[in-house]
């Protein structure tokens, strides 16, 4: 449907769309998992494009510049989306540069994993982790940030074989069928269990609760996971690019489970 183009409000930019990426909880938001959606509700939690506006107090930002950006609030799934500039991050880093379609899906999952890993669970090199959902968006990046960041060994638990072998691309030790993974995860360990846990289920609503307290630890997680995509330490696996007039065929996939790695609507 057409909609008014957003304007950029004081501390916004105005983003010209050229990737949304597709997350579990847009589609958790759809079923009204965090309450019901508003009349006019447009999903979407990160994207990539270029500044097509800037609002009043923004520095450090010029128009035409390529930034992937944050949604706490939605509305990436659109030809222009307005973005706190405090979540709209540069793509040439000190490490390199970084493409739009990388970004369409980095300013969610990457946050959301490096936070997790580094600042809730203030992983320590030689530390083991369980990563939940290994081969979805945030999981696959999981893993590589938790190498990374001196993980000494890395699970994963996953719905299905195919998925199983997918996700043990980025650097899983092994990865455990999600049905009877603490059994699997006692005997791997000897009985010890595991140091640090991640479930990125539910993490994208934890990580907007977050950003509301603290925004300026969200940046700088997101700004030293963006590095480390740059040096090519962190591959962001785009499997699959639909439309954007295929979101539903997105969403339907992903609630269906057949989703590995990262799909991305192109705008």
């Amino acid at each position: 449907m057409e909609v008014p183009t957003p304007e950029a409000g004081p501390g916004e930019v105005l983003v010209r769309v050229a990737y949304a990426g597709v997350n579990y909880a847009e589609v958790q938001h759809r079923l009204g998992d965090f309450g019901p959606p508003d009349t006019l509700d447009i999903p979407g939690m990160e994207a990539s494009g270029h500044v097509a506006a800037i609002g009043e107090g923004v520095s450090g930002l010029a128009i035409g510049d390529p930034v992937p950006v944050y949604l706490p609030d939605g509305g990436g799934y659109a030809e222009y989306a307005g973005a706190p500039a405090r979540f709209t991050f540069p793509l040439r880093t000190p490490r390199g540069e970084i493409d739009l379609r990388t970004a369409g899906g980095a300013a969610l999952v990457l946050p959301t994993a490096y936070g997790v890993l580094a600042g809730a669970a203030r992983l320590r090199p030689g530390d083991s982790v369980l990563i939940h959902a290994a081969a979805g968006g945030v999981g696959s990046v999981a893993a590589q940030i938790a190498r990374a960041l001196g993980a000494d060994t890395v699970y994963g638990t996953v719905g299905s074989t195919d998925k199983a072998e997918y996700a043990k691309r980025f650097g899983y030790d092994a990865v455990f069928p999600r049905e009877d993974f603490p059994d699997a995860v006692r005997d791997a360990t000897g009985g010890r269990g595991m140091d640090v846990v991640l479930d990125p289920v539910g993490g994208p609503t934890r990580l907007a609760s977050v950003s509301r307290r603290a925004p300026d630890l969200l940046r700088t997680h997101g700004l030293t996971a963006l590095e480390l995509v740059a040096s090519g330490s962190v591959l962001i696996d785009v499997t699959d690019i639909l439309p954007l007039a295929a979101a539903a065929r997105a969403h339907e996939r992903m609630q269906a489970g057949h989703n590995v790695g990262k799909t991305l609507l192109a705008v």
